[in-house]
């Protein structure tokens, strides 16, 4: 997929210029269009900014190296060896981390329902659920529009789904955004990113 492209068709739809580029206007766009509040807003788009390089990719990228695969799963690659042969293989190691899981009950589950969205939507039960909120049944059999034309909706629907926007209208402070990435995340990797980020587009949206 083309970097930026599901940025792209977001600004197309919420009626700014399609650049590729996330700024004020963007950020203001896109809480207008879908009737978020500033703090909503801010904690959405700032987590969404930093799980997605700044909305640049919406897709899972599991070309890893073996030295990642192993800092990223730990408790299933314990040594090199270990990882090795899913090494520059993201179908493989999508199906050895994935399938089983999260609904992936089927051989090629795995890379089939691998991460796509601003927020990484992955497996089929969370894709099958998000496809039945929204009426997109279609989307079981093809999840390819969760990376593009729905990669703010699938953002959206896993913060409803979680009760993070309940959790945003506490504030836009550094405790609040921790538990939000917490929701998110499983931890808190990344976390000082996502706190510049959701600050910076706090003071964009309250302008």
């Amino acid at each position: 997929m083309t970097k930026g492209l599901a940025l792209k068709l977001l600004q197309k739809r919420v009626g700014v210029a399609p650049d590729g580029e996330f700024g004020p206007n963007t950020a203001r766009a896109i809480a207008k269009h879908y009737d978020l509040t500033p703090k909503r807003g801010a904690h959405l788009l700032g987590q969404a900014a930093h799980e997605s390089g700044n909305f640049l990719l919406s897709e899972e990228n599991l070309n890893y190296s073996p030295e990642a695969i192993c800092r990223v799963w730990p408790s299933r690659f314990k040594t090199l060896a270990d990882a090795m042969p899913y090494a520059r293989n993201p179908e493989a190691l999508a199906e050895k981390v994935y399938n089983g899981r999260m609904g992936n009950d089927k051989p090629g589950d795995g890379a089939k329902f691998a991460g796509r969205g601003f927020i990484q939507l992955t497996g089929k039960a969370n894709v099958r659920a998000f496809a039945q909120d929204i009426g997109r049944d279609d989307l079981v059999k093809d999840p390819e529009p969760i990376g593009t034309e729905l990669a703010m909706e699938s953002a959206i629907w896993f913060f409803e789904k979680n009760g993070l926007f309940v959790m945003a209208d506490e504030g836009v402070n550094d405790e609040v955004i921790t538990k939000i990435t917490k929701r998110v995340n499983g931890g808190t990797h990344g976390l000082a990113d996502r706190i510049d980020k959701t600050r910076k587009i706090y003071s964009w949206l309250k302008a």
